[in-house]
């Protein structure tokens, strides 16, 4: 792909800019071991609490306090019965470090961003807990390289028609920038928008999905560094 000048690269955040879905899989980790079942094996367990995850982010979204009303969730839909005050505060302990980690950006973003703001408009679109999500954008350092920010419950085929109403965007030369295909490059394509797919090795499950690769708008990079070669 020839590189243009003037391009819009909307950027997701979690599992793109910075380390995300790693840290909640060592808590859940953490919480298979804690949980002991008797009779089930982890695989059996995890498909427990993938299900209740799917249900739960439908209502009360994604983030931290997302995942701690699913682990109490399946605490109770496996011992058939609510959890217990003692419960709920163990699992709050094996949480504990999604709220105070610190936010570990992935190799090469900082820099990448900085070469890439000099010849493009560059805005930043993620999903979640608001408050969460700000944290995070804070603790980055990153806010400045982008025009605009925009922190939405979720990143489905409206999304990303509002975000191109609202922000004024040419879909033909805007490019949606993740790891997600469920959440950044499926509904940004159906949306008009080119996409640029990163996939990295702790993308959630239920972000994953099925990918066109004849689909000549979708660029598939190995890694955030490559972006200046295309952009």
């Amino acid at each position: 792909m020839p590189r243009r000048d003037g391009q819009v690269l909307v950027f997701d955040a979690d599992d793109t800019l910075w380390e995300n879905n790693v840290l909640f899989e060592r808590v859940i980790e953490d919480f298979l071991d804690w949980l002991a079942h008797p009779t089930m094996d982890r695989l059996q367990l995890r498909a427990v609490l993938d299900d209740i995850e799917r249900a739960n982010t439908v209502t009360h979204g994604y983030g931290t306090q997302s995942l701690l009303r699913s682990l109490a969730d399946c605490v109770a839909r496996l011992r058939e019965r609510p959890a217990t005050a003692r419960e709920h505060e163990e699992i709050g302990e094996l949480a504990a470090a999604l709220v105070d980690h610190r936010v570990e950006l992935i190799p090469g973003v900082a820099e990448t961003l900085a070469a890439l703001g000099e010849r493009h408009d560059l805005l930043l679109l993620t999903k979640g807990d608001p408050e969460e999500q700000q944290r995070k954008i804070e603790m980055s350092e990153l806010a400045h390289h982008f025009r605009e920010i925009g922190i939405v419950p979720e990143k489905d085929d409206a999304t990303y028609r509002r975000f191109i109403g609202t922000h004024g965007l040419d879909p033909a030369v805007s490019w949606m920038i993740g790891n997600s295909p469920r959440s950044d490059i499926l509904p940004a394509r159906r949306a008009g928008m080119n996409a640029v797919f990163i996939p990295h090795q702790h993308t959630w499950s239920l972000e994953h999905g099925e990918l066109d690769h004849a689909d000549a708008q979708i660029l598939h990079l190995a890694a955030f560094r490559e972006l200046t070669s295309h952009f």
